[in-house]
C-alpha cells in the first residue's frame, strides 16, 4: 500500500472527547471515525488489525475441531421467546417489525440462533459432540456507551458454541478452549491476560471464566491474590476468616435513643462502636417477590448485587422510602429484627459477630447488643458481599489486591439453559430422547484491538505487535527539495521486491517532511520501519529502526530483504513461544 493513496487523515492533536488512549490514538491513527454515540466505522488501518485478529482466532478455532459458520443479526422473537430471554432482557434488546408487522430483534448475542441451527441437523449420538463458531455483528443498545471500542452498541464478536452429551465431555472441551484463548491472546502480543472466574450474568449457566486485561481504564474490578494466584471478579469473588471480634459473652438487648443519626458512620460515632459491630441494613424490592427482601450485612462491608441478584434469582431494585414504611420500618433505622412479611438475607461478615447495633425500626431509635442466634434464631447467612482491599484470601488466608481490567473475552458452561427450553434434543444409543448441554465461547474483535493499544503504546501511537500490525514493515522516502529520483526509484524497488517476498509493506511516498511522516508511521505503529535517504544510499546502505525498542541501525542494500524477512520470524516465533507455555485455569475451576 502506498501512503499517497491511503484513505485517512492523521492528526498530532488530541480530540477533546477521547479518554482512554486506545481511542485517542484510534481517532489520531486514522483507523476509526465515528457515526454516532457508540458506533462506528473502520478505515483499512482498522480493518487489516482486525482482520488479522480474525485470522489467528479462527486458526486457534480450528485446531479444536471448531466448525465456522454464519447465523442472522436479525433474528423472529420466536427464537428469544423460546428461550425465555425475549421477556426476561428490556432495554438492551433492540426489538423491530419487518414490514409484515411480525416481531422481530437484533442479536445482541447468538445462543438461540445456534440452538436453532444446530437442532436441525445433530439428531443422533453420532452427531456428538461438535464446535461451531462465527465471526458476526451484534447490537446491543447500551445505556453508556465510552471509551471507543472497548464499550460499544455495534460490535463484531467471535461466538462459538459447542454441544456435549456429557458434563465430563464438556468440562474437557472447556478446557481445551481455555487454551486456545490463552494462545490467541499471546498471539496477538497480550499474553499477560488472565483468566479469572466469572459472573454468568444473563448467559446463564453455571461456570464462567473471563479474560481479563489488567489496565488502570478497566471498568472491571479483579481479585487477586499475589500469594497463592486466587483471581475473580468482584462480582463473584469471595474472601475467607474475615476478623471477627472478640466479644464472648451475649449483652442484653437494649433501645437507645439516637436522634437524627441516620449513617453508619454516625452511629458509629454516636455509640464510640467500630462500624464493623453495626449491623447495616438494605432494603429491596425484587422481580417475582411479593416481600421486600431486607439485606443485613457488616457496616464496613457493601452489597454485592450481582451476587444477591444470584440469591434472589432476579435483578434487585432499592425501595422507596414508602415501600420501606410499608413494610414497618423507617427509612435510616431500619433493621430485619421485628418486621414481618419481608425476606431476610444477611451477609455472612455477621455469622459470629455478637451484641451488633442495628436500627430499632423506630425513628430515632437503635438496637444495641442485637445477637442473631438470640434475636433471629435459624437465620441463614449467605456470601452477598463485595470484597475489599486486604480482606483474606479463601484459598490460603493472605492479603487480597483490589485491580482493574478490561474483559477481552469470556467462556461459558452453559448446561442444558438453551437447550432444554428450546427443546433440543438427540436419540442415544438405546434411542431414547436426550438432551444435550452447551458450552459458550466469546471474543470482541474490536474491543481486543482497542485492549492491545492499551497494554502497548507510547505517547506517539500504538506499538504493535508483527502478528496484527496494520503493515509490519514501513518504508519511509525521505527526499531532497532538489528532486531525489534516486531514493524514490529504489524505494519503489525495494516497495515491489518486498511485496514479491510476500511481505505486507506499506510505503511513505507522499510528498512531505520528514517529521511528518515519521509521526504518521509512529501512530500506525509500524514494527520496522525502513528509512532511505539520498545520504544513506551513496553509503550503500538503509537505516532501519524497531518501532517497540527503538532499535536502530544499518543495513547494506543488498541485504535488505533477508533481513527483512529474518527479523519477521524472529518477531513471530517470539510470540508463537509464548503461546506455548500459557496458563490456563486450575481444572477444579471447572469441573464438578
Amino acid at each position: 500500500m502506498k501512503c499517497s493513496q491511503l484513505l485517512g487523515k492523521r492528526y498530532k492533536e488530541v480530540p477533546s472527547d477521547t479518554k482512554l488512549k486506545s481511542h485517542e490514538l484510534l481517532i489520531r491513527g486514522g483507523y476509526i471515525r465515528p457515526v454516532f454515540s457508540g458506533v462506528f466505522s473502520c478505515l483499512l488501518p482498522a480493518r487489516k488489525v482486525l482482520q488479522k485478529i480474525e485470522e489467528i482466532i479462527r486458526e486457534e478455532m480450528n485446531a479444536i475441531g471448531g466448525q465456522e459458520v454464519e447465523m442472522p443479526l436479525v433474528q423472529p422473537k420466536e427464537l428469544w421467546e423460546e428461550s425465555g430471554r425475549y421477556q426476561g432482557i428490556e432495554r438492551e434488546l433492540v426489538r423491530l417489525k419487518d414490514r409484515n408487522a411480525h416481531d422481530m430483534v437484533l442479536a445482541m448475542t447468538h445462543e438461540e440462533a445456534a440452538v436453532a441451527l444446530a437442532r436441525t441437523e445433530a439428531t443422533t449420538y453420532k452427531d456428538y459432540p461438535f464446535m461451531i463458531y462465527q465471526f458476526a455483528k451484534k447490537f446491543r443498545d447500551e445505556a453508556r456507551p465510552r471509551g471507543g471500542l472497548i464499550r460499544v452498541r455495534e460490535f463484531t464478536m467471535k461466538d462459538a458454541y459447542s454441544f456435549h452429551r456429557t458434563v465430563e465431555d464438556l468440562e474437557n472441551y472447556y478446557g481445551q478452549c481455555a487454551r486456545a484463548y490463552g494462545r490467541i491472546y499471546a498471539r496477538v502480543g497480550v499474553p499477560e491476560v488472565l483468566a479469572i472466574q466469572g459472573d454468568n450474568g444473563i448467559m446463564g449457566g453455571k461456570v464462567s471464566h473471563e479474560y481479563m486485561l489488567l489496565s488502570p481504564c478497566g471498568e472491571d474490578t479483579i481479585i487477586i491474590c499475589p500469594h497463592c494466584g486466587y483471581q475473580a471478579n468482584k462480582e463473584v469473588a469471595s474472601s475467607d476468616c474475615i476478623p471477627k471480634h472478640d466479644r464472648e459473652n451475649e449483652m442484653p438487648l437494649e433501645k437507645v435513643h439516637t436522634p437524627g443519626v441516620k449513617t453508619i458512620q454516625e452511629v458509629a460515632r454516636f455509640l464510640n462502636v467500630p462500624m464493623t459491630q453495626v449491623a447495616k441494613t438494605v432494603l429491596y424490592r425484587s422481580v417475582g417477590e411479593e416481600k421486600l427482601v431486607v439485606v443485613m450485612i457488616r457496616g464496613d462491608l457493601e452489597v454485592n448485587e450481582s451476587k444477591l441478584a444470584k440469591v434472589l434469582k432476579a435483578i434487585p431494585e432499592f425501595a422507596g422510602d414508602a415501600e420501606i414504611t410499608a413494610a414497618g420500618s423507617v427509612p435510616g433505622f431500619s433493621s430485619a429484627y421485628g418486621l414481618d412479611n419481608v425476606r431476610i438475607i444477611a451477609d455472612k461478615s455477621l455469622e459470629k459477630e455478637k451484641n451488633l447495633v442495628t436500627g430499632a425500626n423506630e425513628q430515632d431509635y437503635h438496637l444495641k447488643n442485637f445477637n442473631f442466634s438470640r434475636e433471629m434464631p435459624g437465620t441463614i447467612f449467605q456470601d452477598i458481599a463485595n470484597v475489599q482491599e486486604g480482606d483474606l484470601c479463601p484459598v490460603c488466608h493472605q492479603p487480597l489486591t483490589l485491580n482493574r481490567g478490561i474483559e477481552v473475552g469470556n467462556i461459558f458452561q452453559l448446561g442444558d439453559k438453551y437447550t432444554r427450553p428450546m427443546q433440543m434434543r438427540y436419540m442415544d444409543e438405546q434411542n431414547q430422547e436426550q438432551t444435550p448441554i452447551m458450552g459458550c465461547y466469546g471474543i470482541g474483535i474490536g474491543r481486543l484491538m482497542a485492549s492491545v493499544i492499551e497494554a502497548k503504546h507510547d505517547d506517539k501511537g500504538p506499538i504493535w505487535p508483527v502478528s496484527i500490525a496494520p503493515w509490519p514493515v514501513s518504508i519511509i522516502t525521505l527526499c531532497p527539495k532538489n528532486g531525489g529520483d534516486e531514493v524514490n526509484k529504489c524505494s519503489g524497488e525495494l516497495y515491489q521486491k518486498l511485496q514479491e517476498n510476500h511481505v505486507d509493506v506499506l510505503w511513505d511516498d507522499r510528498v512531505a517532511t520528514p517529521g511528518e511522516k515519521f509521526a504518521d508511521n509512529d501512530l500506525l505503529g509500524i514494527p520496522l520501519q525502513l528509512v532511505l535517504s539520498e545520504r544513506n544510499l551513496e553509503k550503500g546502505q538503509v537505516e532501519w529502526k524497531e518501532r517497540g525498542t527503538g532499535q536502530k541501525g544499518f543495513v547494506p542494500v543488498d541485504q535488505v530483504i533477508p533481513f527483512v524477512q529474518n527479523w519477521l520470524e524472529a518477531e513471530n516465533t517470539k510470540l508463537l513461544k509464548g503461546a506455548e507455555t500459557v496458563k490456563v485455569p486450575p481444572k477444579e475451576e471447572y469441573t464438578h
